[in-house]
């Protein structure tokens, strides 16, 4: 464990970290708009959710929906235009020191989309293991390669030892991915925020580094955020799944309520467009443009309006509120019942 890390008992009901109205506006103009005028791009408005020891939870939506902004949000990549993001029921936003935002990027680790722009080319598979073990001091140098042989076995990579001294161009990408997994692992994160993690691989070897997610969740205890526009792998790893559009949370519950029972329209058409073996392909699909310019100075109507097949008055004038319509199933949208 890290100098700089701090124990804490596992309580899988307690949220290790925790969102508020999480909020990221990115001030637009230039030629892309009419006559100059500089415009506001709501990437992500007023999110809410939470992540709970071993389980995982998926932020589904097609490209441009804000799930990645998410990501990296949590990470600190970004900062908040508003919200709040409490790591075990501390205030993140509000701690900018270079010593909190150590501490924190220790223990909130993200993987990225791309196992290949996420390795150096020249250094060996046990250097890139190696290094954040020596830089959050969660090991003595003389420990670091048992470490690193750890992680590798940790992930799957063995024997370890013929992996680590391997470079990256030598292994698979799926095996690329595993160690930017193990890499992840290093620090003892409590969190992974793991950002289409196998949109880049081969199908055949998807199901290897979902497996692996769900093999870390159940020995690890460690809290998933995956990202995803992949419906039958949120499926497959998820325990609960939030539907973003245009930078809202429409749809948010546990899996099975979710995917097997939408409620929102938007949800609907993305269950729609997923091929199905047994009836061929769907010939309803979902169509994509209006997406982006829903989130560009968005105004007080409902942002799927345009695009929705079933769209009410209401939904041209105001955008409906995230409601809890069954017992932890919310969803955003006028064919709803709306508080006063």
């Amino acid at each position: 464990m890290s100098a700089e890390a701090i124990a804490y008992d596992v309580d899988t009901s307690v949220p290790i970290l925790e969102v508020q109205g999480l909020t990221k506006h990115f001030s637009m103009g230039g030629s892309m708009l009419p006559w100059g005028h500089r415009s506001t791009l709501h990437a992500v408005d007023d999110v809410d959710f939470a992540l709970y020891p071993g389980r995982v939870t998926a932020l589904v939506g097609e490209s441009g929906s804000g799930k990645s902004t998410v990501a990296r949000l949590l990470a600190r990549l970004y900062k908040p235009t508003a919200g709040h993001i409490l790591f075990h029921g501390e205030d993140v936003v509000r701690q900018n020191s270079r010593r909190h935002v150590l501490r924190y990027r220790g223990q909130v680790q993200m993987i990225f989309q791309d196992p290949f722009g996420s390795l150096n080319p020249v250094k060996r598979i046990g250097h890139h293991l190696a290094r954040p073990l020596l830089l959050h001091k969660v090991a003595p140098r003389s420990e670091v390669p048992e470490r690193v042989r750890q992680l590798l076995t940790t992930v799957g990579l063995v024997p370890a030892d013929d992996y680590a001294n391997k470079y990256p161009h030598q292994l698979s990408g799926g095996q690329r991915q595993r160690v930017c997994i193990a890499r992840a692992l290093a620090v003892e994160p409590d969190v992974l925020l793991a950002d289409e993690p196998i949109s880049m691989l081969d199908v055949s070897i998807r199901m290897g580094i979902l497996n692996l997610i769900l093999d870390l969740k159940r020995r690890e205890n460690i809290a998933f955020l995956y990202i995803t526009h992949d419906i039958a792998s949120a499926r497959y790893v998820a325990d609960e799944v939030l539907v973003m559009y245009a930078g809202q949370v429409v749809e948010r519950g546990e899996t099975d309520a979710v995917l097997q029972a939408p409620l929102h329209p938007y949800t609907r058409l993305l269950l729609s467009a997923v091929p199905n073996p047994e009836g061929g392909l769907s010939h309803r699909r979902v169509e994509v443009r209006g997406e982006v310019q829903a989130a560009i100075n968005p105004g007080e109507a409902c942002r799927f309006a345009s695009r929705c097949p079933v769209a009410v008055e209401a939904s041209h004038c105001k955008t409906p509120q995230l409601v809890e319509v069954q017992p932890g199933h919310w969803v955003r949208c006028h064919l709803y019942p709306q508080p006063d």
